[in-house]
């Protein structure tokens, strides 16, 4: 479920199924991005929020429909257009700020990579544990994530699956701020509406050769992990192994978000 929210020029989208930390499900996944599409569509936004109900942003895939069929891994999105532009995530004009509320892992991980830019609460927690649970990224998080962080540090968390904090994502150059929750949306919304102050024509034509420099550097990234994507599901998909690591996988991100 997504909700919409608007005022004067900045949109905010919630992922809101909080019983389930706003894992993706397929109905999710397809309201997100009509929600996008029709918020860029809209002459009179300016700015659009992404977020998720407390007590996360995003958990990812979700892991009980992914192990019933695997239909959410998005085999035919792979080769399309919309692969190479973050899954869910339409290729969009109008900026995209991600607020993010808490957790943010593995395919959550992929939505906000895919964001402008990043602001974390300081309750977010970041972490890429495709091989945790047994899958390959395939919105572009081994393209973005080193984009963002440097190669290594990337490697460094897919590999191992360990967890960042909100401080350490700034510490990194993962999010641009960390603020205390209670102001997340109200900083961010002001963020927004320095967006909305602009020129918006010279903003987006900026925008978009951001996107068309990184498209120029990338492309063969993205291609690269579709098809890696592709192939794995193909050979190595297994829907009750994947059942098993869910609860070890969640009780694993507990243990390290707590402070030491």
């Amino acid at each position: 479920m997504v909700d919409v929210t608007t005022d004067g020029g900045v949109a905010v989208v919630t992922l809101n199924r909080p019983q389930a930390r706003n894992a993706l499900d397929s109905a999710t996944i397809a309201d997100l991005t009509a929600a996008l599409r029709a918020l860029d569509a809209d002459d009179r936004v300016d700015a659009v929020i992404l977020t998720g109900a407390d007590p996360a942003f995003c958990a990812g895939l979700d892991l009980k429909e992914l192990s019933t069929t695997g239909g959410i891994l998005g085999g035919g999105r792979a080769e399309s257009e919309a692969a190479r532009r973050g899954g869910p995530i339409p290729s969009l004009e109008v900026p995209l700020i991600g607020a993010i509320n808490g957790a943010a892992i593995t395919g959550g991980l992929e939505i906000a990579l895919n964001c402008d830019f990043l602001v974390a609460s300081e309750r977010a927690l970041f972490g890429d544990t495709h091989t945790r649970v047994g899958v390959q990224p395939g919105w572009g998080g081994a393209v973005l994530l080193a984009e963002a962080v440097g190669v290594r540090r990337a490697r460094e968390m897919s590999f191992t699956g360990n967890f960042v904090d909100a401080d350490e994502a700034l510490r990194i150059g993962l999010v641009n701020h960390v603020v205390a929750h209670a102001e997340l949306l109200p900083f961010c919304v002001k963020l927004a509406t320095d967006i909305g102050g602009v020129d918006r024509a010279a903003m987006r034509r900026l925008r978009r050769t951001y996107g068309e420099i990184a498209d120029a550097v990338a492309a063969g990234g993205w291609e690269a992990e579709a098809a890696a994507a592709r192939g794995w599901q193909g050979r190595n998909f297994d829907p009750e192994e994947i059942e098993r690591r869910r609860a070890a996988i969640r009780e694993r991100g507990r243990e390290q978000a707590q402070p030491s």
